[in-house]
């Protein structure tokens, strides 16, 4: 295969929630271009709508407009958040404050997905649910006032972080917050410093938050999400010949653990165009065919690229050698069980893996990976096994294509349009 041309990715996933709840309850009209449309964030404007704020349809290409208001109404139906672990999280986080019952629910997938992370210290805050720390949805939240918290993460958790610094936002009260093994994603941080909210590290690694600023209406431009270009920049380098322009990528530090890992591994990868937009750091992403190397992923490393570990993986397939990714435990309560059928799948595809605790093992080589894919609904799965379908005689099927569209509206298009191209070169 040989990959050719100049492609962008849809927007920033995390950063739409984000952009677009804080919106919802800053009183006035937004206008945010380049949102995810996905089914993800249409949950989550599905959510404020049903809580009072006007959010115009998603659809892709065009600014999204939202009506904000100071205070949510109460919702007078279950708010459904789909598959959207970000949106159920963060929701909690704002509902805390809010002084009426609300109802939460989701699909099938999140309802397994585990909640007391975030609903034990809403709860510590003053927040009351159904019973006293509810782990799985649906669960109602009743809202009120609400005290400050100092509180340590049993993981690094961007979801975590953000459900507790929006907590006080919304209350207008001090956070305190401790992750214990490298910082995950840092846009709400970021967002917040934007709206004059004091948001700092001290030098034991605390993040302490305190209620100085105050949500306004705002005009913003998303950024292309580095964990959607991720699966494209993996089909490039699986390529046998080419050059691949990714455009206007989010490049935050606390997102692109993966491309250092790719670099580690021989991947060439590098950042062009590179600029500032709406506090985030963006750039252009050029990638060339590479002969990879395997390599380890440590503990510290994981909450930069957690997303990523599946395309990933189907990279350390091809190279020689073992590849170690260690503490990787989360993965077990995304969307699916995503380590164990990481694992499963690579084997079922003729590659050696393994997942023993919180560790998987890949060991990688040459020949053309064959069978069939079992994604249970899994995004991230579907798209990294789409990737390692691309190269030179692969066979894999792959059973959900239509999965991928939670994070990544038209990637199979966008898969076979960069291979196009290079077949016209």
């Amino acid at each position: 295969m040989v990959v050719a041309g100049s492609v962008r990715v849809p927007g920033d996933k995390s950063l739409t929630h984000r952009l677009l709840l804080l919106a919802g309850l800053a009183p006035g009209r937004s206008r945010i271009r380049g949102a995810l449309t996905s089914l993800d964030a249409r949950s989550t404007a599905g959510v404020l709508r049903a809580l009072g704020a006007g959010v115009t349809p998603m659809r892709a290409g065009a600014e999204v407009t939202v009506a904000g208001r100071s205070r949510f109404k109460r919702p007078e139906r279950m708010l459904d958040c789909g598959n959207s672990g970000t949106s159920a999280r963060l929701v909690l986080g704002l509902l805390a404050a809010h002084p009426f019952r609300a109802v939460l629910t989701g699909d099938a997938s999140l309802r397994r997905r585990p909640m007391r992370r975030v609903t034990e210290p809403l709860a510590a805050m003053g927040a009351r649910f159904d019973s006293a720390s509810p782990d799985r949805l649906p669960f109602a939240i009743r809202g009120g006032s609400l005290s400050s918290i100092a509180w340590q993460l049993p993981v690094s958790s961007a979801q975590i972080k953000g459900c507790l610094l929006f907590a006080g936002v919304a209350g207008g009260q001090e956070v305190a917050l401790f992750e214990p093994n490298g910082r995950s994603r840092d846009h709400s941080e970021r967002l917040l410093r934007a709206f004059g909210f004091a948001v700092v590290e001290d030098r034991e690694g605390w993040i302490r938050f305190a209620p100085t600023g105050r949500l306004t209406a705002f005009d913003s431009t998303v950024p292309g999400d580095p964990s959607s270009a991720a699966f494209l920049v993996g089909a490039a380098l699986l390529a046998e010949g080419g050059v691949l322009r990714i455009e206007a990528v989010g490049l935050n530090p606390t997102r692109t653990g993966f491309l250092r890992v790719i670099e580690r591994m021989g991947g060439s990868v590098t950042a062009e165009n590179s600029r500032d937009e709406a506090g985030e750091p963006v750039g252009d992403l050029v990638v060339r065919p590479s002969s990879l190397r395997a390599t380890t992923v440590t503990a510290g490393e994981i909450p930069a690229l957690i997303d990523e570990i599946p395309l990933l993986a189907v990279l350390a397939s091809r190279t020689p050698g073992e590849t170690r990714f260690h503490e990787v435990g989360e993965l077990r309560v995304k969307e699916s069980d995503r380590l164990g059928l990481l694992a499963a799948n690579l084997r079922a595809v003729g590659v050696e893996a393994a997942a023993e605790g919180d560790v998987l093992a890949v060991v990688g080589g040459d020949a053309p990976p064959r069978g069939r894919v079992r994604t249970e609904g899994d995004h991230r799965l579907a798209m990294a096994f789409a990737v390692l379908g691309t190269v030179k005689g692969a066979n894999i099927r792959v059973d959900n294509m239509e999965c991928a569209a939670v994070s990544y509206p038209g990637f199979s298009e966008t898969l076979r349009s960069i291979r196009r191209r290079g077949r016209a070169r």
